[in-house]
């Protein structure tokens, strides 16, 4: 792969398994990159006017998934160390890497475009927090970031001072200390205010959640710190969407729905890979899934029981899930050097959006000057 591409998925490639792709350009010594759509994908994404926004930190690469002029699926990436948590709010990309927190900002006016691209994502603003493997997130009311600080078990925010302000800890968190102890790594806010947590376990010693990734995972209410849901298998992404509180079960391969009131779970699907990252498109869930890691994290779960069991290999990409059949409807499936995915955002109302990455001269000569203010005086 490059440090720094666009994609445009013309002079399709057939496949047999009825998607279509390309193979995009890679460094030397390492598989090519393929993606491969489904018939349908780039119609879903121009009928409901929004791209989509993936990161990966195997590779740290950004991805932005649009339709170009002729109808096709559009791929532009950027590169950033470690990119993880990815929201999308009022037009505002926050994302972290590997020890830093950027806030992202189209510098492209309504009806403008650049390149043919109806969306210019700038780095403006980045927060040294260390390196504190930050989850979901999303702005709140105050302007300032809210996020999941996986490694500190807590959640968030920042100010000029510090690496980070702890806001809210689990109940059965002694201590703000830098050993990611239940493993805390998802969300569900609503209007900038986190509602529930998902933590792979209820453990206060260090890496203590990963003996207990079968089926220690639990569901918190944030403002009363109590279990809502229990009995899960790595959770992740729990998000508030038409009135139910969504969650996936990552080590079952499940996508479903919590009463917060009776702790049940309701699975509307299986996932074909490792899933975490979750967004909505009206009636659809948009899923980010991977291939589950060998290493001792991804051992013996219900995910890889049912993959073998089923002869099935791991996905890793994006699925499109209607949420009224639970059927995959669209998928965009990536094949060679990356097999893991972490975020998944919806980009309402741009159809084919590109961002500026801090790895070429680009980023020296992109302005967007703010109104002249009045009322500076300029010298004493």
């Amino acid at each position: 792969m490059t440090d720094d591409r666009e994609h445009d998925h013309g002079g399709y490639a057939s496949h047999p398994d009825g998607h279509q792709g390309q193979n995009l350009v890679q460094n030397e010594g390492q598989p090519p990159l393929q993606l491969l759509e489904s018939p349908g994908l780039a119609g879903f994404l121009h009928d409901h006017a929004v791209s989509l926004a993936f990161t990966t930190y195997q590779a740290g690469k950004i991805f932005f998934v649009g339709v170009n002029a002729q109808g096709r699926i559009s791929v532009f990436e950027r590169s950033f160390p470690r990119c993880m948590g990815l929201s999308v709010v009022n037009g505002t990309i926050w994302m972290s890497a590997l020890y830093q927190l950027w806030r992202m900002e189209n510098f492209l006016e309504p009806g403008q475009s650049h390149d043919g691209y109806d969306a210019l994502f700038v780095p403006i603003k980045g927060h040294t927090t260390g390196e504190i493997d930050i989850h979901d997130m999303t702005e709140g009311p105050d302007g300032r970031p809210l996020f999941v600080a996986t490694r500190v078990n807590c959640l968030a925010t920042i100010d000029d001072k510090h690496s980070f302000v702890p806001v809210w800890k689990p109940p059965f968190i002694d201590a703000i200390v830098a050993e990611d102890r239940c493993h805390l790594n998802g969300a569900a806010f609503e209007n900038g205010v986190a509602r529930y947590v998902t933590c792979v376990a209820t453990t206060n010693y260090a890496r203590g959640w990963s003996d207990r990734r079968r089926d220690g995972g639990v569901i918190l209410d944030v403002p009363s710190g109590e279990v809502v849901a229990h009995g899960l298998s790595m959770p992740h992404s729990p998000r508030l969407h038409a009135g139910k509180l969504w969650v996936i079960q990552s080590g079952r391969g499940q996508f479903g729905f919590v009463d917060p009131a009776s702790g049940t779970f309701e699975a509307l699907c299986d996932l074909p890979g490792f899933a975490r990252g979750l967004g909505f498109v009206g009636k659809y869930a948009i899923i980010g899934v991977s291939g589950p890691r060998k290493d001792k994290t991804f051992e013996g779960l219900e995910l890889n029981e049912k993959l073998a069991a089923a002869g099935q290999e791991p996905v890793c990409g994006i699925v499109v899930v209607d949420l009224e059949s639970g059927e995959i409807a669209h998928r965009l499936e990536l094949r060679g050097v990356i097999s893991e995915l972490y975020d998944v955002a919806v980009l309402p109302g741009l159809r084919r959006p590109m961002a500026i990455g801090l790895m070429a001269d680009d980023i020296r000569f992109v302005l967007r000057p703010g109104p002249m203010e009045s009322g500076v005086q300029p010298v004493s």
